[in-house]
């Protein structure tokens, strides 16, 4: 290139690696607090509804809303998204670290929706990079390996919070898994570049799309609105389950912080690990000859998981619970290549980060925002019948839940079958909107 021309793109191998410890920082810092409820609740006086809303809407409400407008910005052509990445990931980087100077319930409730609006800028513009660097045979399997980071974050961020909170406390887990991010932003600002910027713009490119319109192509896609509710309540229910299945061990199985930390986080860790690069590799592989197939392992294994799950919550040795919640989260985890790679074939490139970034909002608005929280006010409610078992009791409800996904899933096959006929996004109805 000339010394005054565009980067040079980085490898798609680079980018991907990249990205995915990026969103592996970004989960540990998300879900570190799930493992550390129990012993924050203990030192701070918190009721189960407030651990809900601190692990779940007070952080979802500013992560989902902002991730919209970030997702706008990160769409324009002059944007620089992964210096956008790099920005985000000091913020929520020094939020994570400030929890743990917190004295009170309001002062950690603010630190962790400093966190949320940091994190807000992620996701939906790493899947527009991704989208951007890869074949469209390929993206699913990007966007899955990329979604690994939720797998890997959360085993990580539930062994170091495990590990560290029983050593030398809940405050130093914070500290040590918040300020490494900043470290990471430098090395994201300096190496990462935007493949967009590394390339002339495409000649007699259609006009862009604005905010509103692109907002009505993706509303008037059945397909896109079928996969999105979807995603929403497989979100609902695995930030639900995420938060209470850690601390219905230490209740009803009388598990300590470590020990829930490295039997249930790793085995169920590595679980959703195989899930979500099996649903990643089953989308591109069967998607390739038919688009309904992007979805169809995620639909079937969410109504082969429900019983399995069921089974899991009621069984009273605890070695046989974890035993039998590894192939539901295999299951239920094999749903984020096979979405979000959907919204993308159905996206336009000028509306990719917003693809994304409306299911983001749907995710965790609801899923994040409503799962921690009602799951914890159900619990709540159920105290005074069940006393420590009434969280097993919202995990059966959580159990045969899943089929309400599932169905949404195998509707949205169908539907994106019909709208792209076997095209690419190129050619699908979304990219003619506007």
């Amino acid at each position: 290139m000339g010394a005054n021309g565009p980067p040079t793109a980085v490898h798609p191998r680079l980018l991907l690696w990249t990205l995915l410890v990026v969103y592996i920082f970004n989960f540990i810092d998300r879900q570190i607090v799930s493992i550390l409820a129990e012993p924050i609740a203990r030192e701070l006086h918190l009721s189960d509804s407030q651990i809900g809303l601190m692990t779940g809407l007070a952080f979802a409400l500013f992560y989902a809303t902002l991730g919209v407008p970030i997702a706008r910005w990160a769409d324009k052509g002059g944007t620089d998204r992964s210096k956008l990445i790099a920005m985000c990931l000091v913020v929520w980087s020094g939020m994570t670290a400030l929890c743990g100077v917190a004295q009170n319930y309001w002062q950690l409730l603010l630190a962790r929706i400093g966190v949320g609006v940091g994190e807000a800028g992620c996701t939906p513009t790493a899947h527009a990079l991704i989208a951007d660097s890869l074949p469209p045979e390929k993206r699913a399997g990007g966007i899955a390996f990329f979604g690994l980071g939720i797998p890997i974050g959360g085993l990580m961020g539930t062994l170091i919070g495990g590990g560290v909170a029983e050593a030398l406390g809940w405050r130093q887990a914070f500290w040590l898994v918040g300020l490494p991010g900043i470290a990471l932003a430098i090395f994201v600002w300096l190496v990462l570049k935007d493949p967009r910027r590394a390339r002339a713009a495409p000649v007699n490119a259609p006009p862009r799309l604005s905010m509103w319109a692109g907002l009505k192509a993706l509303a008037t896609s059945p397909a896109y609105c079928l996969i999105l509710a979807g995603a929403s309540l497989v979100a609902f229910l695995s930030y639900g389950k995420g938060v209470w299945v850690l601390i219905y061990f230490q209740r009803t199985h009388k598990l300590s912080v470590g020990e829930t930390s490295l039997w249930v986080g790793v085995i169920l860790g590595i679980a959703g690990i195989i899930g979500t690069w099996a649903g990643g590799w089953a989308a591109d592989r069967w998607g390739a000859k038919d688009r309904r197939h992007m979805l169809t392992l995620p639909a079937v294994a969410m109504v082969l998981a429900a019983p399995i799950l069921f089974m899991g919550y009621a069984a009273d040795d605890w070695r046989l619970a974890i035993a039998l919640l590894v192939l539901p989260t295999i299951a239920n985890s094999a749903y984020y290549g096979p979405a979000y790679g959907a919204a993308q074939v159905l996206a336009r490139p000028d509306t990719r980060a917003m693809a994304a970034a409306w299911m983001v909002f749907g995710q965790n608005l609801i899923g994040l925002g409503l799962g921690p929280l009602l799951f914890g006010a159900l619990s709540q409610w159920l105290k005074a019948d069940y006393g420590a078992e009434s969280v097993r009791i919202v995990l059966y409800f959580a159990a045969w839940a899943g089929l309400l996904p599932a169905l949404l899933f195998w509707l949205g096959a169908r539907a994106l079958g019909r709208e792209t006929n076997g095209k690419d996004a190129t050619d699908a109805g979304l990219a003619h909107a506007g």
